[in-house]
């Protein structure tokens, strides 16, 4: 086992410290377990799967057909006048 110190927001504390004492659970045990579940929920699939992420795309997003000038045009009639 490690030791550590960890820095916990006071009403944070507070609610775990309360969690901990209905189970009988020391603080230790209380945070290894959070930290075990946190673990299960959430596994390393980024690096599991070797893929970088991107983020999704819409096929149905606004601006078909229209050309990158196009688009930037819209863009700056769109803006405030008084920044031109």
């Amino acid at each position: 086992m490690n030791k550590t110190q960890i820095q916990v927001p006071a009403e944070l504390f507070k609610e775990v410290r309360a969690f901990a004492k209905k189970r009988e659970w020391s603080l230790a045990e209380t945070f290894r377990r959070g930290a075990e579940l946190l673990l299960q929920v959430y596994p390393d699939q980024a690096a599991a799967s070797g893929v970088a992420w991107t983020p999704p795309t819409s096929k149905r997003a606004g601006w078909k057909g229209l050309s990158s000038a196009q688009l930037r045009d819209a863009a700056f009639a769109d803006g405030d006048p008084r920044l031109a």
